[in-house]
C-alpha cells in the first residue's frame, strides 16, 4: 500500500560528536519496534571504523542500522546520491514500520533526506584530487583564497573551517566554470511522511569531556593504525576530516605524537561546536538532553498523536 502523508514518520534525532545520539536511538528503535537509518557520512565507509565511532554490534543491540559499513572508501559517495537512495529505502522500512529512525551528525545529509538536494553538475574527479593535494600540502588557506576569487557569495556562507565544504564548491565552480552559488536554488521538496525532529545537547564541559574520553578510547583501540593503513587513500574526500587528518599530519612528520593527539582533541571539540550551530539554524529542531528519555518518548508520542495531513 502506498505511503500517505501523515499516516508515517521520519524520527530525525541529531547531534554533536559524542552527545550520546547512539544509545538513546537504539533504546527508542527497541521502544517503537522499528530500525535506524545513519546520517553520519564517515560510517557509509567499511574502512573507517575507530575513527568515525562507528556502533559496535554489542552496541546496536539486535537493532537493524543502515547505510553503516555500506561504501569502500574508493567509491564516490555524496548527499544527492544518499537522498535517493534513502528515500527508495524508507518506501520499504514504511511499510512494516509507522516511524523509522534518522540519526547522525552530519547536517548535510540529514537535510538531503528532510528537504531535498540541489541538482549540480557533473565534477571532473581530476579536478577534485587537485584540490586535495593542495589542502594535504599547503592546508586552506589557498583554497579558500581561491574560492573567494571564483564565488564570492558562496564563500560568504560556507563554513570556511569545512575543508570538505571548500573542496566539493572549488570543485563545482572548476568543473562547470561557473560559481557553484548558482547551483543551490534550495528549494525544500515535499515529502510523502511526516518528520519529528530532535537535537540533543549537553552543557559544553560535559560535552567536551566525553569527546576528549572518546578520543582516548580511539586511540587505545588503535586509530594510528587504523589511519596508517588508510594512508595511501588520504586525498580521498572522506578522508579530509578529523581524526585522519591530524594523523596524517603526524605520520608526515609535521608535528610530534603529542602534539597530534592535542590537535585530535581540539579539533574533535571544534567540529562538535560547528555541528551545533549548523543545526541550532533550523529552529524546526526541539532540544533535549539525552538522559531527558521520559520527555522525548512524550514529545515524540505527542507529534505522532497530534499531527494531522498537510
Amino acid at each position: 500500500m502506498a505511503s500517505i502523508k501523515g499516516s508515517d514518520f521520519l524520527i530525525v534525532v541529531v547531534g554533536p560528536t559524542a552527545v550520546g545520539k547512539t544509545d538513546l536511538c537504539v533504546r527508542m528503535a527497541q521502544h517503537n519496534k522499528t530500525e535506524i537509518i545513519s546520517a553520519d557520512s564517515r560510517q557509509f565507509y567499511k574502512e573507517m571504523t575507530i575513527g568515525t565511532a562507528k556502533p559496535t554490534q554489542q552496541e546496536q543491540q539486535g537493532v537493524p542500522h543502515h547505510f553503516i559499513d555500506s561504501h569502500r572508501i574508493t567509491e564516490e559517495y555524496n548527499a544527492g546520491a544518499y537522498e535517493q537512495d534513502v528515500l527508495q529505502l524508507l518506501q520499504t522500512q514504511f511499510k512494516q514500520h509507522k516511524a523509522v529512525i534518522l540519526t547522525g551528525g552530519s547536517g548535510l545529509y540529514v537535510r538531503a533526506v528532510c528537504e531535498g538536494m540541489d541538482e549540480m553538475p557533473e565534477t571532473d574527479p581530476a579536478i577534485r584530487e587537485q584540490l586535495a593535494a593542495t589542502y594535504q600540502q599547503q592546508g586552506l588557506a589557498p583554497l579558500l583564497e581561491q574560492l573567494q576569487q571564483v564565488d564570492p557569495v558562496y564563500f560568504d556562507r560556507v563554513d570556511q573551517a569545512n575543508p570538505q565544504r571548500v573542496i566539493r564548491a572549488l570543485e563545482v565552480c572548476l568543473s562547470s566554470g561557473q560559481p557553484y552559488s548558482s547551483f543551490r536554488k534550495q528549494e525544500q521538496q515535499e515529502r510523502p511522511f511526516q518528520i519529528i525532529k530532535i537535537g540533543l545537547t549537553r552543557d559544553r564541559e560535559e560535552l567536551y569531556r566525553r569527546i576528549d574520553q572518546r578520543m582516548d578510547l580511539m586511540l587505545e583501540q588503535g586509530l594510528l593504525q587504523e589511519a596508517e593503513a588508510l594512508y595511501p587513500y588520504r586525498h580521498h574526500n572522506a578522508l579530509q576530516t578529523v581524526g585522519y587528518k591530524e594523523i596524517f599530519d603526524y605520520l608526515e612528520g609535521k608535528y610530534d605524537w603529542a602534539e597530534a593527539v592535542r590537535l585530535l582533541k581540539r579539533n574533535s571539540r571544534r567540529y562538535a561546536k560547528r555541528q551545533l550551530t549548523w543545526f541550532h539554524k533550523y529552529p524546526d529542531y526541539t532540544w533535549f538532553h539525552p538522559d531527558q528519555w521520559q520527555e522525548i518518548l512524550a514529545f515524540i508520542d505527542d507529534r505522532m498523536q497530534g499531527e494531522t495531513p498537510h
